[in-house]
């Protein structure tokens, strides 16, 4: 099969996460009750054999990188192999920060030297999903292709928000479109990709002297291979689960599906089981008189009221008489008593006080940013601090660290927001 290396695009910052990623990357948002989204793509290599892998950092990398450190919850603290956080350095160049997807692996050819890469797979660290990467490679050595895409069908409506591949009836990509207005394929780029490594190299190096280039595959680097027929490539077509959680819809609507009674995605495999780096913590607590109900909760949450269809994470404490229903609820989030909390994402060590509604009342478009805080949900950024009493509506924002002191008043109402005052 050949020497095969691993390189995971991790330094995106996520901007349709809003508050969620304003100080961490797109990778390290936590995912699911325990996990963040780089552990799925890690664990997907050490579940498939794939040892060698570069992690690629960039947009502020610190809680990612500490969360990886040597790799130890995937096997991945070895001697010969392992992983390699590989963040941007200055070079000959004033400041050689990744420029785009293609440029960040090309500034990390000496990695795939040194590792004697035969073959490299290029992955996103922030999707959702379980793929042995075998299957990927196995096609792609058995097409004899210099690269293979794994893609898969989408509903045609939604072909336009993606990168979609045109193939002949041998699953060769003749022509490759761009989120197109008009799409000939409901054919999805899930931006997984295998390379020979001599051919990879050979393109980035032209992608790198190209000044025209944005350097990014999907942009760039695909199309061009396809426009002067530099190679041959193939589409791998996956039918299993695979999510984009980019925007807050979608990442609210993949944790709650994980609470279904058949969930889509399963967390519970014992063949095909998911790694993190994660506190020890005592067993979850459920006092009595409260009700769960259709819900994740995770080691050392105590729960003292009533949750319903929600995810609950590591930590979290939820107060007598308090009701959450179809919400996300972060690590070491505190939750008072007597509250209402309704479709809210609610981020890490967020301290809410006493008789606090949150996610109530109609809709109204956000003044904030209408194109990233949408859908009836409410988002608090983390460490801040609500204090009691507050009414809080649907589709509001609360930024990271606001103080009791930020809010003018006890009604914020639908749409509205709040973001901490200059000291």
């Amino acid at each position: 099969m050949g020497n095969i290396v691993a390189m995971i695009l991790a330094g995106g910052q996520g901007t349709r996460l809003g508050v969620l990623t304003e100080r961490i990357a797109k990778p390290a948002i936590p995912f699911g009750g325990k996990y963040r989204l780089i552990d799925f793509t890690l664990s997907n290599c050490v579940n498939s054999g794939i040892y060698r892998v570069g992690v690629l950092t960039q947009y502020r990398p610190h809680v990612l990188s500490k969360h990886i450190g040597i790799g130890r919850p995937w096997d991945l603290d070895r001697k010969d192999g392992g992983v390699e956080i590989l963040p941007p350095y200055v070079g000959r160049h004033e400041s050689d920060w990744y420029k785009g997807t293609a440029n960040a692996v090309y500034q990390n050819l000496e990695f795939l030297e040194e590792n004697d890469a035969e073959l490299v797979l290029i992955l996103s660290g922030d999707h959702v999903y379980a793929m042995n990467y075998n299957d990927l490679i196995d096609y792609h050595l058995l097409k004899k292709a210099d690269g293979t895409i794994a893609c898969m069908e989408v509903p045609i409506e939604e072909a336009s928000r993606f990168g979609i591949m045109i193939t002949n009836v041998d699953g060769k990509i003749v022509d490759f479109e761009e989120k197109p207005a008009k799409p000939r394929s409901n054919l999805a780029s899930l931006g997984i990709y295998v390379f020979n490594y001599e051919f990879l190299k050979k393109v980035l190096i032209e992608d790198e002297n190209d000044p025209n280039s944005s350097h990014d595959f999907g942009k760039d680097v695909i199309p061009r291979i396809l426009r002067e027929n530099l190679g041959s490539l193939y589409a791998f077509r996956f039918d299993g689960y695979w999510r984009d959680v980019g925007t807050l819809r979608s990442y609210w609507e993949a944790n709650l599906e994980l609470v279904l009674p058949v969930p889509p995605f399963n967390l519970y495999d014992p063949n095909w089981r998911f790694f993190t780096h994660t506190e020890e913590m005592p067993p979850a607590y459920v006092a009595p008189g409260s009700k769960v109900s259709t819900s994740l909760v995770s080691e050392g949450a105590e729960v003292y009221g009533n949750v319903f269809n929600s995810v609950i994470f590591q930590g979290v404490k939820i107060g007598r008489g308090t009701v959450v229903k179809n919400s996300v609820i972060m690590t070491r989030a505190e939750i008072g008593e007597n509250c209402y909390l309704e479709n809210v994402i609610i981020a890490e060590s967020v301290k809410i006080g006493n008789n606090v509604r949150m996610g109530v009342g109609e809709d109204a478009e956000n003044k904030l940013d209408p194109k990233v805080y949408s859908g009836l949900l409410t988002v608090v950024g983390m460490n801040s601090v609500i204090p009691d009493d507050m009414v809080i509506g649907k589709n509001c924002v609360i930024g990271i660290g606001v103080k009791p002191e930020d809010f003018k008043s006890k009604t914020l109402e639908s749409g509205d927001y709040v973001i901490p005052r200059e000291e």
